[in-house]
């Protein structure tokens, strides 16, 4: 008889394998091995979390189909069951495990959608905070605008992509069917925040992801503007932090 923290690890260690039998200390009062039961009962629990998955990712799904993804996800489940009883976090590495999966390697930016996905979700659930408006910016000195250091707001998530993950994430949320996209024309860098109740999901401008990790990083307005311009020489700093205001993007500010 084993201590019951490790029967309770035989038992679903058995729920998530569909390689092994029915556990030891499984009985019925039919048989001592009840398969067909205990198979009710796993693919219950598969279904069960296959939901939760198809429910966090649904543009994934639906662009591989309903059926391919139910598969797709029973494989991710078996390689990376639940850690924990709280499911809120659960697929927080199914991007990583799509870029592996051979059977989608014919859709190579599906894992980035997967990514962009799950930053829309962290968003959602992050805490709330009110922005900072435009108003609040008039008041800095001109002088002094290089040297401000920005607090992201702290929905903010950044999802870069060598594919345009935006235009089709907008393209497949509708229930219209959509038009094809050439997934690959130009990669794609997306701004995804919740100011007030509503997710938003924009497509960065040239040197704007990296404008954005620069200032969550503590950078400067300066400094990350520096950082944006080495990577892409059309960087337009207006632009890029009139659209980071807009957006609500910006909890707070102050000097360095």
């Amino acid at each position: 008889m084993l201590p019951p923290r490790d029967e309770q690890g035989v038992f679903t260690r058995a729920v998530l394998d569909v390689n092994q039998g029915v556990p030891h200390n499984v009985r019925s009062h039919l048989r001592a091995r009840p398969l067909k039961r205990f198979n009710v009962y796993r693919n219950n629990i598969y279904a069960s979390l296959v939901s939760v998955l198809q429910g966090r990712f649904p543009v994934v799904s639906r662009l591989i189909g309903e059926e391919f993804f139910s598969a797709t996800a029973r494989a991710y489940i078996t390689a990376h069951p639940p850690v924990s009883p709280v499911l809120m976090r659960y697929g927080v590495g199914l991007a990583d495990f799509l870029d592996a999966f051979e059977p989608v390697a014919d859709v190579p930016y599906l894992g980035d959608i997967a990514r962009l996905e799950w930053a829309w979700s962290e968003a959602y659930h992050a805490a709330d905070f009110e922005p900072v408006s435009a108003e609040d910016f008039q008041q800095v000195p001109p002088d002094r605008a290089e040297d401000l250091k920005l607090t992201l707001h702290p929905s903010v998530h950044i999802v870069r992509s060598n594919f345009r993950v935006v235009t089709i994430l907008s393209a497949h949320s509708g229930s219209d069917e959509p038009e094809p996209i050439d997934a690959g024309a130009d990669g794609e860098d997306a701004l995804i925040v919740r100011p007030h109740l509503a997710v938003e999901v924009r497509r960065l401008p040239a040197g704007g992801a990296a404008f954005i990790s620069s200032l969550s990083q503590g950078q400067t307005l300066g400094q990350a503007a520096q950082t944006a311009l080495g990577e892409a020489d059309t960087f337009d700093f207006q632009a890029n932090l009139a659209g980071l205001i807009s957006s609500g993007a910006v909890a707070a500010f102050d000097y360095s």
